[in-house]
């Protein structure tokens, strides 16, 4: 059950019914983590303004689920492992075997493997890696550009998973356990 009571679109009003509003058309839904969200217009408003700066850089969509979907089951957060799991098989096109190689942080493109370490031993290691860990990636091709952007993707992907953990979201994807 949820911690938070989810703000249902058509009754919301002020800033909270525009920020919902948003939501439903850019993605044609309202999904409960944005409506549970919607109870603090700012993390709302957040979640959506680094959710569109992201999908505007150079990492393609299906490398940014690849990273949800490993941030996910590294947090232990079923909600956005399935959201992400759904996603990259349904938008992204991600087949099933690289959506469970997602999951391990791993990849058979050697560069998406790359960024998929990189971004786990961020995560686990609170940003401070070894220099072998940027050296490894660079090796793979990965740029200061892609680095970059990586740690707004993890940003992200921690601040919903985070939420979605504390709010105990109801989940309204197709359920992938952890």
């Amino acid at each position: 059950m949820s911690h938070f009571t989810a703000v249902e679109p058509e009754t919301a009003t002020g800033k909270t019914a525009g920020l919902l509003a948003q939501v439903q058309k850019s993605l044609g839904t309202t999904p409960a983590m944005t409506k549970v969200m919607a109870n603090s217009p700012t993390l709302l408003q957040s979640y959506l303004a680094l959710s569109g700066a992201v999908a505007g850089g150079t990492l393609k969509p299906a490398v940014r689920e690849r990273l949800a979907i490993s941030t996910a089951q590294l947090n232990g957060c079923e909600y956005c492992l399935s959201a992400h799991t759904y996603i990259g098989a349904n938008i992204a096109h991600l087949d099933a075997d690289e959506l469970d190689s997602a999951r391990r942080g791993e990849s058979s493109d050697a560069h998406v493997a790359a960024l998929l370490k990189l971004s786990n031993a961020i995560a686990e290691n609170g940003g401070d890696v070894d220099d072998a860990d940027i050296d490894a990636a660079r090796q793979a091709g990965v740029t200061d550009e892609e680095i970059g952007e990586l740690v707004a993707n993890l940003t992200l992907n921690i601040m919903t998973n985070y939420f979605n953990l504390l709010a105990r979201v109801e989940n309204d994807w197709p359920v992938v356990s952890l």
